[in-house]
């Protein structure tokens, strides 16, 4: 599929509301937790009379107009409204800061914001005085609080009911036939469809200029390997404003699908598979990461012959598919091929333990695929790290979970593995159209297949470049077009991609040793104790860790070991429960599990306070490593103390 240069993502969903124009496009969640269904002729038009709307308003092309709000049916309808005029969106989801909106409503001088909510008004309102050029906003959500209104009004800025802009811009559209049609056909490949600024994992946001062709040149490979059918439904929990996202629902739209607004909450996404049925679910690894945990909890908690039951059939299925793996050449392979000897070795044992792992499935599997709906196809990680664990569990019960790869700056798709053929641990090959080079951290030297090194890309996916930036865009992309992600990364023999960390985080001890902390992160994380874990150590001689602790399990293992305490900090200070944390860290990060004696941690600090969006975590909910220094300083420093 090859897009002409005057071909936008506005004209995709044209002829997608031309060619499915019955079929539902969204399903719209109401406050009673019903779903509204909206086909792709409403929806399209709901966005054509937002434009019209923004035209009456005098918007021009090339207008940066902010968006601020979470998942919501009319986030689409106001994008593609943005869009069809050829004006930009500047989004950024309800977790943004006030420092957040400061920086990327000033350094655009955007006039007109869209807002979710009373919150996302009065943040706006609060920095007036900061973002002189804001003169509009226009809100989501009706019922605006007196005193959000009163503060608007006295900042100077007016306030608008997204809904009734709809029906201005449709009485608009009567009065001046055709204009915003026009301007959709005005629309060029190379226009800025966007400017998305990055979540800051390692500080200072920047703006990412993305275009309509950088968002397009991807589907044409990406359909082929997440395959879908018109009418299928896709249960959306990832934040819409994030560029992975945004290029999900164009894999959804152009394919004639449905758009299922959820939520990453445990109950709510459970409860919606089931009333949904959704053939796939885009989400960032630490959705599966609450599915496992949730199944994996579930039987504990059951225990006795449950239990057992579950521990033994998963581990028989684990042991099956890691044979069928190696016979039917689905595991990354860095030298050559041993087919023929896998066979040898494994056909016997693996046709033995069919049987179990069918009786397994019969009566365990089944039970953990029905709290997925009855159509589900396959899930689709991406925005961080894909555990090997979770990986390696889902691959064994029979979900299918596939891992994609890429970045802000390349809008964001560089690779996905295939939901037909998936070759486990990578992310797959890099897509059609898009190049990837393997160099040497130190000299840039072009490293071969099966050599790490730093990740590069270059193709039609790759950014615009940074807004107002050119200093950043040229460190970034070099006169060649190469684009340098700052991931580590290695290529099969196959030319499939494995992602081993990023060389930004790479700690650098007090002797000279480098290491990623990302695997040491993911290894403790597999203890039930431990929800989640960050390494420093940086110019240190030792490695530390900060550990957040599984309340739940810890006072499970306090009330089944007879610990007594009056406080759940004193609880935690306990002999017991540091003894239990350095048995459990000593167990994960040792070298019989892989890991040089530098990469052991030395000292440990448990904490309690669950990581949250936009403190400790980044929109798609990857560690801050900058926040986490400045939020536990003391703590950091403690460990290191003589």
């Amino acid at each position: 599929m090859v897009f002409e240069s005057n071909y936008t993502v506005v004209k995709m969903i044209q002829n997608s509301a031309n060619e499915f124009a019955e079929i539902t496009a969204q399903l719209r969640r109401l406050k009673g937790g019903e779903f509204e269904p909206i086909n792709y002729r409403t929806m399209f038009q709901y966005g054509l009379d937002f434009g019209a709307a923004l035209l009456k308003l005098g918007v021009k092309r090339e207008q940066p107009i902010g968006l601020i709000s979470d998942d919501r049916a009319e986030w689409q309808w106001a994008d593609i409204g943005i869009m069809a005029i050829g004006a930009i969106d500047v989004p950024r989801g309800c977790d943004a800061t006030l420092s957040d909106l400061e920086k990327i409503l000033s350094v655009t001088e955007t006039e007109i914001v869209i807002a979710e909510n009373n919150s996302q008004v009065n943040k706006i309102v609060s920095l007036k005085e900061k973002l002189p050029c804001v003169k509009k906003i226009i809100y989501f959500e009706p019922d605006l609080k007196d005193e959000v209104s009163k503060a608007a009004k006295d900042a100077g800025v007016e306030l608008l009911f997204f809904m009734d802009m709809l029906k201005e811009g449709q009485i608009w559209r009567v009065e001046h036939k055709g204009e915003v049609e026009a301007e959709v056909e005005k629309g060029k490949g190379d226009d800025v469809a966007t400017i998305i600024f990055t979540s800051g994992t390692t500080g200072t946001p920047k703006g990412v200029q993305l275009t309509h062709m950088n968002f397009l040149a991807q589907l044409d490979e990406v359909i082929e390997r997440i395959y879908l059918n018109p009418g299928d439904r896709a249960l959306c929990v990832l934040p819409i404003w994030h560029v992975f996202m945004r290029e999900v629902e164009y894999v959804i739209l152009i394919q004639g699908c449905a758009m299922c607004y959820s939520k990453p909450v445990g109950s709510i996404l459970l409860a919606d598979f089931k009333k949904l049925n959704p053939q796939v679910l885009p989400a960032v690894p630490r959705v599966f990461e609450a599915v496992y945990e949730g199944v994996t909890k579930k039987m504990r908690k059951t225990g006795g012959i449950v239990l057992k039951m579950f521990n033994f059939f998963v581990g028989v299925a684990k042991v099956h598919k890691r044979m069928q793996r190696k016979m039917f050449a689905q595991d990354a392979c860095f030298t050559s091929t041993k087919q023929p000897l896998w066979w040898i070795l494994f056909f016997i044992p693996w046709v033995l333990l069919w049987p179990l792992y069918f009786l397994g499935d019969l009566l365990v599997f089944r039970k953990i695929k029905a709290m997925l709906g009855e159509n589900f196809r396959a899930g689709v990680a991406g925005g961080g790290s894909f555990p090997k664990y979770i990986d390696e569990f889902f691959w064994a019960i029979g979900v299918n979970v596939v891992e994609g790869y890429g970045m802000t700056e390349t809008a964001p798709i560089v690779a996905v593995r295939p939901i037909a053929a998936p070759v486990f641990r990578t992310i797959g090959s890099a897509i059609r159209g898009v190049q990837v080079r393997i160099v040497d951290p130190v000299d840039g030297f072009v490293l071969g297949r099966c050599k790490q090194g730093v990740l590069q890309v270059k193709g039609p996916t790759v950014m615009k470049g940074y807004y107002k930036r050119p200093d950043l865009t040229a460190k970034a992309i070099n006169e060649e077009g190469w684009l340098d992600t700052g991931d580590l990364a290695i290529l099969t023999i196959h030319d499939e991609l494995q992602i081993r960390g990023r060389i930004k985080d790479t700690i650098v001890l007090s002797g000279g040793e480098n290491l990623e902390p990302l695997p040491i992160e993911t290894k403790l994380s597999e203890s039930r104790y431990i929800k989640a874990a960050v390494v420093v150590g940086q110019d240190q001689r030792f490695l530390g860790a900060l550990i957040l602790v599984d309340e739940e399990e810890i006072k499970n293992y306090a009330a089944e070991n007879g610990i007594a305490y009056d406080t759940y900090e004193n609880l935690l200070a306990s002999e017991p429960i540091q003894k239990l944390y350095d048995n459990e860290i000593g167990n994960l990060i040792s070298f019989k599990t892989g890991f040089k004696m530098f990469e052991r941690i030395s000292r440990f600090c448990l904490i309690t306070k669950p990581f949250e969006v936009g403190v400790e975590l980044s929109a798609k909910q990857e560690i801050m490593r900058f926040r986490i220094n400045e939020i536990y300083k003391k703590e950091i420093e403690a460990m290191f103390k003589d």
